[in-house]
């Protein structure tokens, strides 16, 4: 009990002195924001891109590529292989009793951004007949569907807001001529919202191509995947990769996701030894300043133990201080930002997961910084000191 009262009172001794040194203190405030507030939002591109992406896919699906393909550019499925992959158990029928079945055509197209004017690449995706009842978090907002066998398209809302001329009704030069945008969609935020969207025969026709990009399945039940998929790859006649939807999402994730994180790791430890420098700077002066004060304390009986865990924890309420004005920096600047990158626009997103990463972050600084001027407090040399006076 009695140390716990030391403990109290020199640390409500050290915090009532913060605005005596405000200047000094503003240095270890102001460095964790900047830590924080950089760190957050760089991976704040990383969790909005895995939010963007992860935000439709159902286990109920599963992408068919060619084998040994890693990506649906890359892979090609040829017409014939699209008719076995449809008559395979587990795909789901219509009322009418055709499968839900979606054999895709993609195409890269060149847009303007509205924002600074500069082009962008943006997916032309084909879809088949049965393509929105695979989908049907894909909702018509505006105009009307294209016709199968027409240049028409429709437009995702994130791509209308980011491009120029994609309003209905306009045209615009795609592959084969000029296609009329006849319609937008939404579709619960994920990445067709970024995306042009026509009937695959037409895109396949334009493309002058034989193969289909990708072939996408409803399943009856998310169980019955490992059914069909033993079904395929055992298919002589077929040589294709057959992942559910959610894994391959998983995977085009994660090779963005490593860089982003690593990104943030390089800057967030170089600005982090500029910090904990600043903080173990800022501490031993406040020791310094306050070891007279330090010195009367311990002859008067007060413990090593407790002058440590009072200098420990003004670091740490400084640097808490810093981290939360910057992860709320962070938020109030970026969080809900759109961002368009690889053909894509998503929202940035500032979670409270990351929050607390920053968070985190700094307070671990903020103790690093405070550590060695505290362990040196509790060793001044209280004779010494006192002498001095």
């Amino acid at each position: 009990m009695k140390s716990l009262r030391q403990f109290v009172a020199v640390v409500q001794l050290g915090l009532r002195a913060i605005p005596q040194r405000l200047g000094a203190s503003l240095v270890i405030v102001v460095g964790m924001a900047l830590v924080v507030a950089v760190t957050v939002s760089i991976l704040s591109l990383s969790s909005g891109y895995v939010r963007m992406v992860h935000s439709s896919a159902r286990p109920d699906r599963a992408i068919i590529l060619s084998q040994g393909s890693q990506y649906e550019f890359a892979s090609a499925i040829p017409r014939d292989s699209v008719m076995a992959i449809a008559s395979a158990p587990g795909v789901i029928l219509t009322p009418a009793g055709a499968p839900i079945v979606s054999a895709e055509s993609l195409a890269s197209v060149v847009l303007t951004k509205k924002s600074d004017g500069f082009d962008a690449y943006v997916v032309l995706r084909g879809i088949g007949p049965t393509g929105f009842a695979l989908r049907p978090e894909i909702k018509l907002i505006s105009g009307r569907l294209f016709t199968p066998g027409k240049h028409e398209v429709i437009v995702g809302k994130w791509a209308l807001a980011q491009y120029e001329g994609l309003g209905v009704g306009s045209r615009m030069p795609l592959v084969d001529g000029d296609w009329t945008i006849t319609g937008s969609f939404e579709s619960n935020g994920e990445k067709f919202e970024s995306a042009l969207l026509a009937d695959s025969e037409t895109v396949l026709a334009a493309l002058r191509g034989k193969s289909f990009h990708s072939v996408t399945v409803l399943l009856d039940r998310p169980e019955a995947f490992e059914r069909f998929r033993a079904a395929l790859i055992t298919n002589p006649a077929l040589a294709v990769d057959v992942r559910r939807e959610t894994e391959f999402v998983a995977t085009q994730t994660r090779d963005l996701n490593r860089f982003l994180i690593s990104i943030a790791s390089v800057v967030g430890v170089i600005m982090g030894l500029g910090a904990t420098f600043g903080a173990l700077n800022t501490m031993f002066s406040a020791v310094s300043a306050r070891s007279i004060e330090i010195a009367t304390l311990r002859a008067i009986g007060f413990g090593g133990g407790a002058i440590v865990a009072s200098v420990l924890v003004e670091a740490l309420v400084l640097a808490f201080s810093g981290a939360v004005i910057g992860a709320g920096t962070a938020w109030l600047a970026f969080n809900g930002n759109f961002h368009a990158a690889g053909g894509l626009v998503f929202r940035l997103a500032v979670t409270p997961t990351l929050v607390a990463m920053g968070v985190g972050f700094a307070c671990t600084l903020g103790f690093l910084g405070g550590l060695f001027p505290a362990i040196r407090a509790a060793r001044l040399p209280v004779a010494a000191v006192l002498r001095g006076t």
